[in-house]
């Protein structure tokens, strides 16, 4: 018998095109009412859960530890220079673009985000022609 490799699992891979969102802190609006101080983060969540929904194909939530990988590609401003692509160090926050996509795949793919053990982000303004957008894998941790 062999012995398992990355292979034998069953990640869950898939792109959510868009401008990621960034999941900022919430602003207090009165009575016990909070917001999200980021009007974008909304949309996005929801984009991103129906993706994760499509990539799960009827699969059961994973409900121990996992591996989440996210690629996120930036919108490239229109005034980046056309012979490089600069490294994408201004807002928003890599945590906070994180925090969005943890949340929005809790109850889709994860039962909640606490699984996560191991969490690799990543993010760059997108090259020349290239579609913005989110790379996410997760994986079931053996």
């Amino acid at each position: 018998m062999t012995s398992p490799t990355l292979l034998d699992t069953e990640a869950v891979v898939f792109f959510v095109p868009g401008a990621p969102a960034p999941q900022g802190s919430k602003r207090h609006v009165g009575r016990g009412i909070l917001v999200e101080s980021s009007k974008a983060v909304g949309p996005w969540r929801e984009r991103v859960a129906l993706a994760a929904h499509n990539a799960m194909a009827g699969r059961p939530l994973i409900d121990g530890a996992v591996t989440v990988e996210l690629n996120f590609v930036l919108p490239r401003p229109k005034s980046t220079p056309k012979t490089k692509t600069p490294a994408a160090v201004k807002r928003p926050d890599l945590d906070k673009l994180e925090r969005a996509i943890l949340d929005a795949i809790t109850g889709v793919i994860i039962t909640d985000d606490s699984q996560v053990v191991s969490l690799c982000g990543y993010k760059r303004l997108a090259e020349i022609g290239e579609t913005a957008g989110v790379d996410i894998r997760v994986e079931e941790d053996q």
